[in-house]
């Protein structure tokens, strides 16, 4: 056998190189040159038993593609799921796919502008409109910031965006009272809120009578309706009675408790969040919370454009969580809306 040497460098052995046709080199081709290895047993070669053809089971058909509206009649879509009107095992319907997954820990697929998208599955006995709220236990009320109402303190109807966690918009909320209420009676105004879906379609209406809100009024305290759809109660918003700690009442259409809320001695935290806890009846389970959010100091002071966050279980009832959601707007005016005469007096202060 034929062995080249070469040298590693000075001073070194010389290491033999294998050469063509031997051992450890591959084959010459009939031109001489090296080639790629023959193919090896165990490859069947196209149009032999082991390879489909087209045409054959294994091998997509031409126009098998997916078609607007589902797979071509008598296929399989992916992973053998049924078409659209067929029946799969187990008695199980193809359909279309859904546009938002209603688990818990899901990312729902957003709607146009910002909006979620519609929920395919609609719980048993649901309001119409309600079936967003059957897939969050967690929402975000926005208050949107009036600029004249900011440089003159003239107050005007304010507008809100309800958010879940994700950013995605569920409901837009304004509020419909007249000037002259707005501007005299100040944050213990009557209201009416509607809030409305992503096609302007009111589901929600809060109303708001003009009560007292001091515990030397106890058979007068706060309290709002919930209606959902408008005409139609589902539940009442109820101040309780207390010396000290705020405390709510969240009772069902009969007007029955179905869960309390209670909020701390002081409203007023620098730098930090306001906690109201959501139990249950009898007070021995925490099951929530809504929390009026730090948004800096200079919207603190000279605005009235409150966040609150607002937590309660996912398969709590819709109607209660639309409950929950009008004791937000009335914890916002009780506490945290400001009179124009606060907001000039503490501009004043800085002067």
């Amino acid at each position: 056998m034929e062995v080249k040497e070469t040298r590693a460098g000075p001073g070194l052995a010389p290491v033999p190189q294998p050469q063509p046709n031997q051992p450890g080199y591959p084959q010459l081709d009939q031109g001489g040159q090296p080639g790629y290895p023959q193919p090896q047993q165990g490859y069947p070669q196209q149009g032999q038993q082991g390879y489909p053809q087209q045409g054959q089971q294994g091998y997509p058909q031409q126009g098998g593609y997916p078609q607007q509206g589902g797979y071509p009649q008598g296929q399989q879509g992916p992973g053998g799921y049924p078409q659209q009107g067929q029946q799969g095992p187990g008695g199980y319907a193809g359909g279309p796919p859904m546009m938002m997954q209603p688990m818990a820990g899901g990312a729902p697929v957003g709607g146009p502008g910002g909006w979620i998208g519609a929920p395919q599955q609609i719980p048993k006995d649901c309001p119409p409109g309600l079936q967003y709220l059957a897939t969050v236990d967690q929402l975000m009320v926005k208050q949107k910031l009036e600029g004249i109402e900011a440089v003159t303190g003239f107050e005007t109807n304010n507008k809100y965006e309800i958010v879940n966690s994700m950013g995605q918009k569920i409901y837009y909320a304004v509020e419909d009272t007249c000037c002259c209420t707005r501007n005299c009676c100040g944050a213990s105004r009557p209201f009416d809120i509607k809030i409305m879906d992503n096609s302007r379609k009111e589901v929600v209406h809060l109303s708001r009578p003009l009560r007292c809100s001091t515990c030397w009024c106890p058979c007068c305290l706060q309290k709002v309706t919930v209606e959902a759809p408008p005409g139609q109660t589902v539940g009442y918003v109820r101040q309780a009675w207390s010396c000290c700690k705020p405390k709510f009442k969240i009772n069902n259409e009969k007007d029955e408790p179905v869960l309390r809320i209670k909020g701390p001695c002081c409203q007023w935290n620098i730098c930090g969040d306001i906690d109201f806890d959501v139990t249950s009846a009898d007070e021995s389970t925490d099951v929530g919370r809504i929390s009026k959010q730090w948004t800096g100091l200079a919207k603190e002071m000279f605005t009235d454009a409150d966040n609150f966050g607002m937590s309660f279980p996912l398969d709590l009832d819709v109607k209660m969580k639309s409950v929950m959601l009008g004791a937000v707007f009335l914890i916002d005016f009780m506490f945290f809306e400001k009179d124009k005469d606060d907001v000039k007096d503490e501009t004043k202060r800085l002067h």
